[in-house]
């Protein structure tokens, strides 16, 4: 009896040594954490980047945008891989506006009149580059429209450009703008030009940002050839995604759509892009004051603003058609929670072949698949639903998918536990962002997941690029000493906007690069050529997504209390509240410095005569605003977050299951959405990420407080306040009443 006793004893103090050598997984039991690595050393040997390289070759073989023939193509070769893995597969298909181009020109008028070309020349090494069936360089979702007009240079289009014109003595009223890609979403640059009163805009990448002032151009090198144009949508969907004819439904074959001339999405004045070949006779022509400094671009010539006598005409005109938009939803049962779905998206779309943008994301998504469905297959199944889905119709403004959430939102509040997002995909350093809450999740991963490249995890690889990129001597401090990887906000375009930002479900935004910079993006020459020379040769960071995407949706899908640390998200909200009422301080400080040298004289003293400047407007001084009720509100959170983490780790230590507790967890982050929305915009609901006004993809945190500082409404900077604190409360009183489990 006593040895007996004593064995077992050994055993078990045996079994305790191998579990302590087990690296900590949020979520898990102690003794499951054994399994789960099992799990996923079991999924990884599942595994093939070769694999993940012949799906790229195939699903970019040909042109693929949607509504065309190669799009169902893919769709259905999509569909049936997902059937071969042993996935519950389908199509479910939405019914979308698309406009594609039927009348495309842009004219130098006058005595040196020039056809824009508005083609891209195809490269002999590549021989994809002159397949049929490519849209050809557009920006869709601009307005049809004939309009001649003078030409006036903007820089990069951005709002302080238009204030430098302004000093200048430049109006842009009446005016087609040219401006160059970059420093923003491009949808940003024609929305402030008609805001400014120009009638037409027209886009080019300048070789300094995007050709051969950077380095080699295709095929040769990466970057961006002469007659490159980068093609892409332009929707305000600042405002809401999706089909413009359907906000908020879905946009089924019956769905009730509005008229075309009253959705708010759809641009008022014609804009084309156009290659730096075709921007060369345009900005020689131009005449007028020369351009600052630094906005100079990388031409052989002298660059001008244009005082107006240099006209240009520009006609566009586009079918207006509704078309199939084709999402591949594929599903695997959980084994014991049926009504919880784990849900991983990545478009299928492309503009044209789209080797890079999307298909690299989508292979390793599939090659996750492909993995999963082994171990279901030999009786590992996931604890919670699996939803994988090839997206549709992104690139027009995430059409498939927000049509998809919108027209499944009921099911979706209910059953979503979160979702995970990637798009195109490259060699480099990890890129992650998301719900804040999920940050321990995807700190835990990254340290488990090698680089391909260097001796070392994908997390200190971060960590190092992080660190040495960082300026600040405190901030690079807190990058060396901290063992957190620092999601990023997300702002808007890829997938993620739906589900995030319009419902609330917790959601990761994954991929790779920062090494793989080059000029194919939305033009004919992403392809797969192009892809294995300068994106991810031997297809080594598609494998590293799939392992860490995989990771991530397996450790979501078999947790016993979902890993949602709401302490981590405390943190960045208190940081954001930090950050605006600094914001509303320094602008304040700002106007009343600025104001006194306008009324003192200053500007007209300092400027060169030459350049006759005007004065810069004077500027509304915002009042003293009171934030003391949001940072009681971010304090209250702060208790009540880590009291939740307490009660998460005695239900991970105790027998009973932590059913209850994980329907609430999931259903937080939904506490901070505000029911009518940010202001003009009320589709954009949650109270702490949205994409900006004016930054298009970028990101605003706490959105309603800082935009409505960053425009001096004061009014709107107090309501917002109130309402961005009674968010928050609510959502410290859901975690409090959640904690009592």
């Amino acid at each position: 009896m006593k040895k007996t006793f004593t064995l077992i004893t050994a055993i078990q103090l045996l079994s305790l040594a191998l579990l302590a050598q087990e690296k900590p997984i949020s979520g898990f039991k102690t003794q499951n954490i054994p399994k789960q690595h099992d799990i996923e050393q079991k999924f990884d040997a599942g595994l093939d980047k070769a694999n993940i390289g012949a799906t790229i070759k195939e699903l970019s073989a040909n042109p693929h945008h949607l509504g065309s023939k190669g799009s169902k193509t893919v769709a259905e070769s999509v569909l049936n891989k997902f059937k071969s893995y042993g996935w519950n597969a389908k199509i479910e298909t939405y019914y979308v506006l698309f406009p594609t181009p039927k009348t495309r020109s842009v004219q130098l008028l006058g005595n040196d009149q020039y056809n824009a070309v508005l083609e891209e020349q195809a490269v002999k090494e590549d021989l994809a580059t002159a397949q049929q069936g490519q849209l050809p360089p557009y920006n869709a979702w601009g307005a049809d429209g004939d309009v001649s007009a003078g030409l006036i240079f903007v820089n990069y289009g951005l709002p302080a450009d238009y204030d430098k014109l302004e000093r200048l003595g430049v109006s842009v009223k009446g005016k087609i703008v040219i401006a160059k890609y970059g420093r923003s979403w491009r949808g940003i640059k024609p929305k402030i030009a008609y805001e400014h009163g120009a009638v037409g805009c027209i886009i080019y990448s300048d070789p300094k940002d995007d050709g051969f002032v950077k380095g080699d151009v295709y095929p040769q090198g990466a970057y961006k050839p002469e007659f490159a144009v980068q093609r892409g949508s332009v929707m305000d969907m600042v405002i809401y995604p999706g089909d413009p004819l359907t906000p908020n439904t879905g946009s089924t074959k019956d769905a009730k759509r509005i008229e075309r001339a009253g959705a708010k999405t759809i641009l008022k004045i014609p804009v084309q892009p156009i290659s730096y070949h075709d921007a060369l006779p345009l900005l020689a022509a131009l005449k007028g004051q020369v351009v600052p400094a630094d906005w100079s671009g990388g031409l052989p010539v002298t660059y001008h603003i244009g005082d107006g006598s240099t006209q240009v005409r520009l006609n566009l005109a586009f079918n207006w058609d509704i078309v199939p938009a084709y999402n591949v939803v594929a599903r695997l049962e959980g084994s014991q929670f049926k009504n919880q779905w784990i849900i991983r998206g990545n478009h299928h779309d492309a503009w044209v072949n789209g080797a890079a943008d999307p298909v690299s994301g989508l292979a390793s998504l599939l090659e996750e698949a492909k993995s999963i469905g082994l171990l279901a297959k030999a009786g590992i199944k996931p604890k919670r639903t699996l939803i994988y889905i090839a997206w549709d119709g992104e690139e027009q403004s995430l059409l498939g998918s927000t049509e998809w959430v919108e027209d499944h939102a009921a099911e979706l509040n209910s059953k979503a536990v979160a979702y995970i997002n990637s798009d195109g995909n490259g060699r480099g350093f990890l890129e992650a962002g998301g719900s804040h809450a999920l940050e321990n999740l995807v700190s835990e991963i990254s340290k488990e997941v090698k680089d391909p490249q260097v001796n070392a995890n994908i997390f200190e690889r971060w960590k190092a690029n992080k660190a040495i990129s960082t300026t600040s001597l405190s901030d690079r401090k807190k990058v060396i000493d901290n063992q957190t990887i620092d999601l990023g906000a997300l702002g808007t375009g890829s997938d993620y906007s739906a589900f995030l930002q319009h419902l609330g479900i917790p959601t990761l935004n994954l991929g790779f690069g920062g090494e793989d910079e080059g000029g194919e993006y939305h033009t004919n020459f992403d392809t797969y050529d192009n892809f294995v020379k300068f994106k991810d040769p031997g297809f080594e960071y598609g494998l590293t997504l799939s392992q860490t995407a995989g990771r991530a949706v397996l450790r979501l899908a078999n947790a016993d209390v979902l890993p949602f640390n709401f302490s981590n998200l405390q943190a960045k909200i208190a940081t954001y509240v930090t950050e605006v009422s600094t914001l509303a301080k320094q602008l304040r400080e700002g106007a009343q410095s600025q104001n006194k040298l306008i009324t003192n004289g200053a500007y007209q003293l300092a400027n060169d005569p030459k350049e006759n400047l005007k004065n810069p407007p004077t500027q509304v001084e915002l009042p003293e605003f009171d934030f003391s009720a949001l940072n009681l509100a971010v304090d209250s959170l702060k208790t009540a977050s880590l009291k939740l983490n307490q009660a998460v780790t005695a239900a991970l230590a105790s027998n009973t299951n932590a059913d209850k507790l994980n329907i609430l967890l999931f259903q937080a982050e939904k506490q901070l959405l505000q029911e009518n929305g940010l202001p003009g915009r009320p589709w954009y609901k949650h109270s702490i990420y949205a994409p900006g006004l004016y930054t298009g993809y970028g990101v605003k945190t706490l959105p309603g407080v800082r935009e409505a500082i960053e425009q001096y409404h004061a009014k709107e900077v107090q309501e917002q306040i109130a309402a961005l604190t009674s968010s928050i409360l609510k959502f410290s009183q859901f975690l409090k009443q959640t904690n009592q489990l």
